[in-house]
């Protein structure tokens, strides 16, 4: 509610006190929460009016609101529970015992257990804290001046307590004011009119057609003579009104600018509000009366706008410019726009990238065109240089420093470690990026180029949700606001992380906010779920805007391009949706587009393009407006794939546009122009690998903060003269490389032949590898994996211990990420417990170990034969253990929509869906004909596939668990089945084809119909097939065999790129038979992993060269290597 509707209460009550509507006025005083009436409170307390008195402090306060609301809720219901007793009424203090004060026993058992025990004494004053009650009366008294301290200190209460000083009946005299005024805008006033009612507009009528020029259309009048007086309503006549100044812009919105008078210095109000935002409330600027160019003749005011620091790319020249000679637009006129077609519009489908969970919120970068930040369901960030394809870095929700959380966020963590993605953005001149989670924190990150991003903040933002955050800049300080499911807005320091301002107000949590800057009065728009808009100024005075959105729907708002035209999209509660034009001027719906559904599924997502389109997802399409039309200007469906109410973004230069897909990708939408671009950067991006490393120059460095140095404005301004490929190539630290401007060389088939060479390593000069340093028992390696952060490595060895190693931070490592060039530690606590699986007695080769890890790296879920057992992996204390066998657990995964519920393939051929937070056994699947030993779930397809002892594999749907899908993996002749051979799976990155790896074979698969997509048979030489998995990328895949060798084959064709012998990591021993029982693939970087061995090492293993490569992509048909099997049924042949 704004200052002005706040004011207007007070009067409401004052009139009603004054007439005597003695609980209208009470009542209100709860329900709008303005006025804490402490006299009318203690009457009701000396009363013993106890109903009334809980009743009144809940519309201003309630239990759990903070320690001195408890302490207030507490004394007043023990209270009532002693003058039951004191009564020798038990009935009623056991009612009140169990039915008000149990709330209480959640924080202090101790206190709640004495005050049950009261019940047992026959007088409680025997209780020796209680032994100087007196009697009702002097106890309602101490007890209110205890509650008086409380509430005076109970910052809840701030400002609530105090009326404001009025005169007598100042609502009467308001609108006596405002008759006064309505009669001198009559065309006859006529003296003495006869007033009969308030519910319309006064007029006097016309007897005599003579005509009276209204005040409010003659702009050279001054105040009116007055006319014959009204009827006083009341004490006060009427007095000489001054006519209201008129308004634009912002001030349309703001009924209650901060500063009344016009008269007022030009010197600071407060904290981020200059007085000359008042002025330029106060003093519109006369637009033109002619067709002649439009000119701004600013004044002093305006001397802060000349004072900006010069804009980011614009050359000296502009911005040295005399303030006189730039054109202006005022309200009303019309938006000029440069000539667009729709064949502007981005809607040819040009990229697809597979993100692999749902898609929550996205940002382009605002220099690199083509760079595109990502945020999940899941938690995960990404960016993406779309041109390529590339994923250049991604990170998983985790909280850096748990320590200095809030004990709600450490609570909430405990119970779930996990947390969605709602909102990424970048900064304004891409140095920062921030990320708010759908749990009280916030994440500010600084992008140094390529996958060098750091962690800059960690803000424990909000209580629950924070919903939004958006970079902004009072004061040229660079700012960062946020707001949440705790209905407040706030400001913080994007330098140092300092809260500066919270603004507090809605009613309901706040969805979204937009900052912006007119001229010099810089404010935020916030929007809550409850449809309604506030504006504020940076000053903490309360909110300038009330206003309802369409519909009252949950809206989000944007300005255009050039920030001259407001827009927002919502959805309300019955699923419609409105997307409209603002006027600013008037703080009201100008135009309101037609073409989105009744129905919509979702808040639909909304953004501007340049200064003449709108776009929005809805009804499984990307629907598009001229601004200037409210008719729907056409729609794509972007070849299908996406979801009713999409997730859309487009880069700052309307070439290319991103959308989420159902299958938990990103398609990437571009014009002709967009187009160009992304295959000029791809082909850039192939030159600059070749480059001679003398190719590229240096330029000026852009700091974190958007502090660029003196020549930034000209390397972009060169850079954009060279059109917008050459801007996109500018690096995120500045880099600025002038590629030669030539097409890359593409071999032809002969040579492509000669080129390619299978990579053969077999020195270990040839690779880097790490020994990972070990003190514990060796015993052999069966599971490995990374953490999801890529920082740490975990074993489980044969002897159900596992083993964590975790690299640090430091000058060698300033990415504290796993590699083989610094060694890293083996973890333990201090308490120097170790992570050790329960067993039991039998034979080992019967038992298979396995793990999952969950997604936040927080729990790791182990079995070894025996018990399945939960550990933490902080503290590495035992959480829980479970299922004990038989049967016992043979393979673990987690659900990927809910940690609690895991997917455990049995001993006995069967697959429990077990719920760890209720203990239950949800579901039991039965399929195979042996023990199970690989799960894998897919988020994008809603199934889990399952591999088994008896080779088969099969599909279940997640909705119900029923079975899809089986099929028999072929064992090659001359192999023969292996009982105890465990057959694995693991989904690419697409979310859709599986691989499946068997001591005889690689294979893909296509999911949900499990068709045969390739198949891959080693050479007799090599051994069996021990373990293989995806590079992060899924580009690759690693394979170890039983023979030392690993094999790096082509993800897409099994196709052999690079082969490693044993001779070039393990030790050169005949005697001793080691090699590789199981591989895992680094989470970020596509070309490391680390092999488990059965001599109970583990190696981390990386190319040579700080970027190198494993050997080179084999031509398409190049028909070197092992045989790899096309689909049964192709008529491509088997080679």
């Amino acid at each position: 509610m704004s200052s002005l509707s706040r004011e207007l209460v007070f009067l409401i009550l004052q009139f009603l006190d004054e007439e005597k509507f003695k609980d209208s006025v009470h009542r209100l005083e709860k329900e709008s929460g303005f006025f804490f009436n402490m006299r009318y409170f203690e009457d009701c307390i000396t009363a013993g009016e106890w109903d009334d008195v809980e009743k009144y402090l809940s519309g201003f306060t309630k239990v759990d609101d903070n320690r001195y609301s408890m302490k207030i809720f507490f004394e007043i219901r023990k209270q009532k529970y002693l003058e039951a007793l004191d009564k020798k009424d038990h009935a009623k203090a056991v009612e009140i015992l169990a039915k008000e004060l149990k709330v209480f026993s959640t924080f202090n058992e101790e206190l709640f257990k004495e005050i049950t025990m009261l019940l047992t004494l026959t007088n409680f004053r025997e209780n020796e804290q209680l032994s100087k009650y007196g009697d009702t009366k002097s106890a309602r008294g101490i007890m209110l001046g205890e509650l008086k301290k409380l509430i005076e200190a109970n910052p809840l209460f701030r400002d609530k307590l105090q009326f404001p000083t009025l005169k007598n009946s100042r609502l009467r005299t308001l609108i006596n004011q405002s008759l006064n005024w309505q009669h001198q805008l009559c065309k006859n006033p006529r003296p003495n009119p006869d007033i009969k009612t308030l519910f319309v507009d006064h007029s006097c009528g016309h007897p005599n057609g003579s005509h009276v020029q209204s005040p409010a259309t003659n702009h050279l009048m001054g105040s009116v003579p007055k006319v014959g007086g009204f009827p006083p309503l009341g004490a006060h006549g009427p007095f000489q009104p001054t006519p209201a100044p008129l308004t634009t812009s912002l001030a349309g919105w703001m009924p209650n600018p901060s500063v009344s008078h016009p008269a007022v210095s030009a010197g600071p109000i407060g904290l981020g509000a200059p007085n000359s935002a008042v002025s330029m409330l106060k003093r519109p600027r006369t637009p033109p009366t002619n067709n002649s160019l439009s000119m701004d003749y600013q004044t002093a005011d305006s001397e802060s706008v000349l004072k900006r620091p010069r804009a980011f790319g614009i050359s000296d020249g502009v911005n040295n410019l005399p303030v006189n000679v730039l054109p202006v637009t005022y309200p009303g006129q019309s938006h000029a726009h440069a000539t667009y077609s729709t064949d502007d519009l981005p809607k040819t489908v040009s990229r697809v990238l597979s993100q692999g969970s749902t898609i929550k919120s996205m940002d382009f970068h605002p220099v690199q065109q083509t760079m595109l930040l990502v945020g999940t369901n899941l938690g995960d960030i990404a960016i993406w240089e779309v041109s390529s394809r590339d994923k250049l870095v991604s990170r998983s929700f985790k909280v850096w420093d748990l320590a200095t959380c809030t004990g709600n966020l450490q609570a909430s963590l405990a119970s779930e470690y996990t947390a969605a993605v709602n909102r990424v953005i970048w900064s304004p001149d891409g140095g920062l990026l921030g990320v708010a989670y759908s749990k009280h924190i916030v994440h500010i990150y600084s992008y140094h180029g390529g996958d060098d991003l750091r962690n800059h903040l960690e803000i424990d933002a909000h209580a629950g949700n924070v919903n939004d955050l958006a970079f902004s800049q009072p004061n040229q300080e660079l700012c960062v606001v946020t707001c949440g499911e705790d209905k407040t807005i706030k400001v913080w320091s994007a330098v140092t992380g300092n809260k500066l301002h919270t603004f507090e107000g809605h009613d309901a949590p706040v969805y979204s906010v937009c900052p912006h800057q007119k001229e010099n009065i810089q404010f935020i728009f916030s929007t809550a779920v409850d449809g309604r808009i506030k504006a504020w100024l940076y000053d903490n005075m309360g909110s300038r805007v009330d206003y309802d959105a369409p519909g009252r729907s949950c809206t989000a708002m944007a300005y255009s391009s050039d920030g001259t035209r407001l827009f927002s999209c919502g959805t309300s509660k019955e699923g419609e949706s409105f997307i409209v034009e603002w006027n600013e001027s008037e703080g009201a719906v100008k135009r309101t587009y037609l073409g989105l559904g009744k129905r919509s599924v979702g808040v639909v997502q909304f953004d501007t393009l340049k200064n003449k389109f709108l776009v929005a997802g809805d009804e499984f399409h990307i629907k598009f407006w001229d601004m200037d039309s409210v008719e729907l200007l056409t729609t794509t469906n972007a070849d299908g794939g996406l979801p009713s109410s999409p997730c859309l973004r487009i880069n700052k230069e309307g070439t290319l546009l991103a959308v989420s897909t159902t299958e938990n990708g990103i398609k990437i939408l571009a014009n002709a122009e967009g187009s160009r671009i992304l295959h000029s950067m791809a082909n850039r991006g192939l030159e600059s690998s070749r480059a001679p490393p003398g190719s590229a120059s240096k330029g000026p460095i852009v700091g974190p903060f958007g502090t660029p140095s003196s020549s930034t404005g000209m390397s972009l301004s060169m850079a954009e003269r060279s059109g917008p490929g050459a801007a996109a190539v500018t690096a995120m630290n500045g880099d600025t490389r002038n590629l030669p401007d030539v097409k890359p060389r593409i071999p032809d088939d002969a040579e492509k032949s000669k080129v390619w060479k299978l990579a053969e390593i077999s020195e270990r000069s040839q690779l880097r590898t790490l020994r990972l340093p070990d003190s514990l028992l060796p015993a052999r390696i069966v599971k490995l994996i990374y953490t999801n952060s890529g920082a740490a490595i975990l074993a489980l060895a044969e002897n159900a211990l596992h083993k964590l190693w975790k690299w640090q931070k430091s000058e060698r490592n300033l990415s504290g990420k796993a590699n083989s060039n610094v060694p890293p530690q083996l973890w333990q606590p201090p308490s120097g417990v170790l992570m050790t699986n329960d067993t039991r007695e039998g034979n080992k080769e019967d038992v298979v170990p396995c793990f999952a890890l969950s997604k936040n790296d927080s729990y790791v879920m182990s079995a070894s034969g025996g018990k399945i057992s939960l550990f933490n992996m902080m503290t590495f204390k035992t959480m829980t253990t479970f299922m004990a066998p038989s049967p016992a657990a043979t393979s673990l995964a987690f659900h990927p929509q809910d940690n609690n519920i895991i997917a455990i393939g049995m001993d006995d051929s069967s697959i429990q869906i077990y719920n760890v937070r209720v203990d239950e056994v949800k579901s039991k699947l039965k399929g195979h004909q042996k023990r199970v030993t690989g799960l894998a779930f897919s988020n994008a397809l809603n199934v889990l596939v399952s591999s088994g002892a008896d080779s088969q594999l099969c599909v279940w749907s997640m909705d119900g668990w029923e079975k899809q899908a089986s099929k028999q993996i072929q064992i090659p002749s001359g192999h023969s089945p292996n009982p105890l051979s465990h057959t694995r799976v693991q989904f690419h990155q697409d979310q859709t084809h599986v691989l499946v790896v068997h001591a005889s074979q690689l294979a893909i698969y296509e999911a949900p119909k499990l068709e045969n997509v390739k198949q891959w048979i080693p050479t007799e030489s090599s051994g069996s097939v021990t373990d293989a998995v995806y590079s992060c990328d899924s580009q690759s895949i690693y394979a170890a065999f039983d023979d030392g060798s690993v094999s790096i084959l082509t993800a897409t064709t099994l196709q052999l790129k690079c082969r490693i012998g044993p001779s070039s990591y393990l030790p050169s021993n005949p005697s001793l038979r080691i090699y590789p029982a199981t591989i895992a693939a680094h989470p970020s970087e596509p070309n490391q992993f680390a092999v488990g061995l059965t001599d109970g090492g583990v190696h981390v293993i990386e190319p040579p060269g700080p970027e190198g490569k494993w050997g080179m992509s084999p031509p398409p048909e190049n028909g070197a290597g092992p045989s790899v099997s096309p689909a049964p049924g192709s008529d491509q042949q088997t080679r």
